[in-house]
């Protein structure tokens, strides 16, 4: 036994061990059959997940409906968000202890800067919040939660057997397509949101273990929930190609909902973060929730009950239980009551999240999508432009707030198309989805959930030049054979130097060992065999500045571009003033193409 391992953990190292001989895990990893077992149990376990969430959301549904006796079902709207929201805080702050919010953005920082590596908790911690959140009425959905715990299952597997930085994020992938295809029963869509917004490596040998988990998560969600999906709905009315210049009416609209919607969230959310007290923050936001649900009951959750109002052909319900609902008749109060759900879902999405909720902009996306197409198809006839079908204007509505918050069209139009049941609005769903993403791209080129990442330059998915240059550790490319001199060294000395070096680069460093500056062979070529010059001249009066510094803890993009720029062969290493070695061009082109091979092989 090592010294200073106790015997327990001795004999846990000792199992795993054999696990992973049990595994063969260092012949399988690269094996493909093998990922394809992995992304079997990814699957499995991510679509029970998916399932468990879905069931604790219900059970809170189900023991508040049951248990609270409140005479107002005004008061319900405002108080039970504050509660969840509380008891979310509360969760997170003394039982996790880490930041959880965010979901999807935090796995894409994951496989950005944390080698696809989710801490354990993520597997349960982003759900039981998330849960409580949603369970309690908070305005998110609860999509995002499922995506982190599913994308931990995945990363947590392949940190377990060790397997590769491509493996895992193949892993990943597979846990959140799992997630998405266990809550929504759609493994396409699922597989395609992967795609579009995770990864970054469009190869045969991803495409397939995502199908097989997505597919398997869909069938155990099948399986131990029946048919009914989260949010379902049967096309009734087919599509007719005259309202096509509609559609393209809708796909410009809701690019401009969409870009409201991003820049709502951040303006929000930022404002609300402003207050630097948690707690105070907690309440002035759960206040500011609750206030907004109040008067706009339809805000209560995800929202999928009201747009099943909109789909059903009953959409006045929207105004029950609000101050709207006497004048719901009255046309322009309507749509105005409308048009403020449409605004203001934005806001309690973020005031949820803000204040201490855990939730997602899936759901919201949605339901602002479905509110944006039933409003202009609502002013529309009230106008006098034909016969479109609300519904169907709704459907494709959702389709396109989503492709353009999301910036993942594919992803809006085979969510959209799958819980219908089939490709009858293929079409109007494809233009507005479209006409959506090329709107809200001429104004903004980062999704919501990228942008963040994408201003702190940690965004990589998506651009494989990033993504190869990040996997490159900077430690591995640091040389350490060069000879250090010092300031007050005689030439004479520094010749003698030179005679026993195998580099034409000599840092010059102070006894502390703080890096001052270099000596190049060239610099002393001219006069390196005057002996006259020997103790004239020393070290001091040679040296120069570098062209640039290499910090020890700086990005590999960086580092490149450093090298483009000072058109350097070799860069000194530092770490806060003291010299570390040198990194040259030469091994970071060599290790450059060492790990392109090995991320882009088949």
């Amino acid at each position: 036994m090592n010294k200073g391992i106790s015997e327990e953990e001795s004999k846990k190292r000792s199992n795993l061990t054999r696990i992973r001989r049990l595994l063969r895990t260092e012949n399988l990893v690269t094996n493909r059959n093998f990922i394809l077992l992995l992304s079997f149990i990814v699957g499995l376990l991510s679509g029970l997940a998916a399932v468990l969430m879905k069931n604790l959301v219900y059970l809170f549904h189900r023991l508040i409906s049951e248990n609270l006796q409140i005479s107002s079902a005004s008061l319900i709207y405002f108080t039970l968000p504050l509660v969840g929201i509380f008891l979310t805080f509360v969760f997170v702050r003394y039982f996790v202890r880490d930041s959880i919010s965010h979901g999807v953005t935090r796995v894409l920082h994951a496989i950005s800067r944390g080698d696809a590596n989710l801490p354990l908790h993520h597997t349960w911690s982003s759900m039981v919040a998330g849960s409580i959140t949603v369970g309690f009425g908070g305005s998110v959905g609860m999509e995002a939660p499922i995506v982190m715990t599913g994308s931990a299952i995945g990363s947590n597997l392949g940190r377990l057997l060790k397997t590769n930085y491509r493996t895992t994020v193949l892993l990943l992938g597979c846990g959140a397509a799992g997630a998405i295809a266990g809550i929504f029963k759609a493994p396409i869509a699922a597989v395609v949101f992967v795609l579009e917004v995770l990864m970054f490596d469009l190869t045969l040998s991803s495409i397939v273990p995502l199908l097989i988990a997505s597919v398997t998560a869909a069938t155990v969600a099948y399986f131990l929930l029946g048919q009914g999906v989260e949010f379902s709905f049967t096309i009734s009315d087919p599509f007719v190609l005259r309202n096509i210049p509609y559609y393209l009416l809708l796909g410009v609209f809701t690019g401009f909902v969409s870009l409201y919607f991003s820049k709502s969230a951040f303006r929000a959310e930022n404002l609300i973060n402003r207050i630097r007290n948690p707690w105070l923050r907690l309440v002035s936001g759960g206040i500011l929730v609750g206030t907004i649900i109040y008067l706009f009951p339809p805000l209560f959750g995800e929202g999928y009950s009201s747009l099943r109002h909109v789909l059903g052909g009953d959409p006045l319900q929207l105004a029950g239980h609000s101050l709207f609902y006497p004048f719901r008749n009255e046309f322009w109060v309507f749509a105005s009551y409308l048009l403020l759900i449409l605004l203001l879902k934005v806001y309690a999405m973020a005031f949820t999240n803000g204040s201490g909720g855990v939730g997602g902009l899936f759901a919201p996306s949605l339901f602002v999508g479905g509110i944006a197409g039933y409003l202009l198809v609502f002013v529309l006839h009230h106008l006098g432009f034909g016969e479109i079908s609300s519904r169907n204007f709704a459907l494709a509505g959702m389709a396109g707030v989503m492709s353009g918050v999301m910036h993942a069209p594919l992803t809006a139009i085979f969510l959209i198309a799958e819980i219908t049941g089939g490709y009858q609005l293929f079409i109007p769903l494809i233009i507005t989805s479209t006409i959506s993403f090329l709107t809200i791209r001429s104004f903004e080129s980062h999704s919501i959930y990228h942008r963040r990442l994408a201003e702190e330059g940690d965004l990589i998915t998506h651009h494989k030049d990033k993504a190869v240059l990040t996997m490159m550790n900077l430690n591995d490319l640091i040389e350490t054979d060069f000879i250090t001199v010092h300031p007050e060294m005689r030439l004479g000395d520094l010749v003698k130097v030179v005679a026993a070096s195998k580099r034409n680069i000599f840092p010059v460093t102070d006894e502390e060992g703080y890096l001052l500056g270099i000596v190049m062979l060239d610099d002393i070529r001219h006069i390196m065999f005057d002996k006259d010059m020997y103790e004239m001249i020393s070290v001091e009066n040679i040296m120069h500045v570098p062209p640039a510094y290499v910090y020890l803890n700086e990005r590999m993009e960086s580092i490149v571009s450093k090298f483009e720029e000072s058109r350097s062969w070799n860069l000194p290493v530092i770490d806060k003033g003291k010299y570390m070695g040198f990194i040259s061009r030469a091994r970071v082109f060599s290790a450059y193409r060492n790990v392109m091979k090995e991320f882009s092989e088949e």
